[in-house]
């Protein structure tokens, strides 16, 4: 396993190396490989191991940690545009790009301030106590945790039993040798051969172990009903969060809003209060008497509703109320990672969370395609709100499903009382 400090570290590397590299390119499908395969696999590989570090490190706020950690997108989109286009101005688009790798390479440094937690430190997590409707939630889906963790143990086992017969191998070869001492030269090189044959043979299959234990943890996740719901959720919902970028200048225009949306453009006032958002979210996430499970739901109805009235609105105030609602309420995004270390626990984050941010991007690289597609058939922008709604209250009702999907059979209630 590299860790979240050697994987930042690289993927700091990869994206620079994909900043400077585009600036060489010499039409579109070279960008697609530099600008969109490398830098983007970058990024991926940095804003990974920056949400698994900060759900390790804090316990008791998560939400609200996640929820400051992650404002820093949005910022940095604010800063990084207006940088950008003051280069491309002063320099040029192939030096901006150029200065612009060069600064990326500060996520080099910022993935090797990401120190790995002392072992005391983990096992003083292993005491700290969420508040009761966490815990609560937590029972509820013991059961597909302890599914999640056994093939770690089976793997565990296993490599035990390989390290005592390769040891064994070892000894014995070992001692074939000492005893050989006064036979020939020829018969001291083929020992020393299999001694290091052997010793081979013990690391390849300590690093299979490992890649073992790592790949089917990652798919037993899908043994937990739950997580696969939250999968499903994760395919539907971001498409339509992407969709009023897309559309929303073209309403505008159909409005004849143009001049007060040049004043203040709409879409930075769905930038700006998602900032807010995800802070806000995350510090009513960790009261003690609210449900982080809970504010994630009513944040996602929040924003499935806005989206399915916001082509109804006709004036640019009632447009840019609906607009900051759906700022605030996606701010959603800094909670799932805490729900998603609710149902899998921190040791499956990493995977987990990567298995989210995927279906995530699936879904805002097939919707606005979808968009445009709907919008050609019908010569209408209120469609492609309308159906990417409907689409996202699917996902919705595989949330609340969740009760249902985690009742357990009798069986398994007594197999669990009787461990306790």
């Amino acid at each position: 396993m590299c860790g979240c400090r050697k994987t930042a570290i690289i993927g700091g590397i990869l994206n620079a190396l994909g900043w400077i590299l585009s600036a060489y390119a010499s039409n579109v499908h070279y960008l697609f490989l530099t600008f969109g395969v490398t830098a983007g696999v970058g990024s991926g590989m940095v804003y990974l191991p920056a949400v698994v570090m900060v759900g390790q490190y804090f316990q008791k706020r998560r939400a609200l940690a996640q929820g400051l950690s992650t404002t820093g997108t949005g910022f940095g989109a604010f800063l990084m545009t207006a940088l950008l286009k003051y280069l491309c101005t002063e320099f040029g688009w192939r030096n901006a790009m150029f200065i612009q790798g060069a600064v990326s390479l500060n996520l080099c440094v910022c993935g090797a301030l990401m120190r790995p937690l002392s072992p005391k430190d983990v096992v003083g997590e292993k005491y700290v106590v969420r508040s009761n409707s966490e815990d609560d939630q937590a029972k509820a889906l013991s059961h597909s945790a302890e599914t999640v963790k056994s093939n770690g143990v089976l793997s565990e086992e296993l490599e035990k039993k390989e390290e005592a017969i390769n040891e064994e191998v070892l000894d014995s070869v070992q001692h074939i040798e000492i005893g050989s001492k006064s036979r020939s030269e020829r018969s001291m090189y083929g020992l020393r051969i299999l001694k290091t044959v052997s010793q081979l043979t013990v690391t390849v299959r300590k690093g299979f172990a490992i890649w073992y234990s790592s790949y089917f943890g990652a798919a037993s996740l899908f043994t937990n009903r739950v997580f696969v719901a939250f999968i499903i959720w994760a395919l539907f919902a971001y498409s339509s969060f992407v969709i009023p970028f897309i559309h929303l200048p073209e309403i505008v225009k159909q409005y004849n809003l143009s001049s007060q949306n040049n004043i203040f453009p709409l879409t930075s006032i769905i930038a700006i209060v998602h900032i807010f958002g995800k802070v806000i979210l995350g510090i009513i996430s960790d009261l003690p008497c609210i449900s982080t499970w809970n504010v994630f739901l009513m944040a996602n109805f929040t924003l499935v509703t806005c989206i399915l009235t916001l082509p109804l609105m006709q004036t640019y105030i009632t447009l840019a109320v609906v607009c900051a609602l759906i700022g605030f309420s996606s701010g959603y995004f800094s909670l799932m990672p805490v729900v998603t270390e609710d149902l899998v626990g921190t040791k499956h984050l990493a995977n987990a969370y990567g298995i989210i941010i995927c279906a995530n991007g699936i879904s805002a690289l097939l919707g606005p395609p979808f968009a445009g597609w709907i919008y050609d058939i019908t010569h209408k922008y209120d469609f492609s709100f309308y159906i990417s709604g409907l689409l996202y209250m699917v996902g919705i009702i595989f949330l609340l499903i969740q009760p249902c999907i985690q009742k357990k059979q009798p069986g398994e209630k007594c197999t669990e009382e009787t461990q306790v």
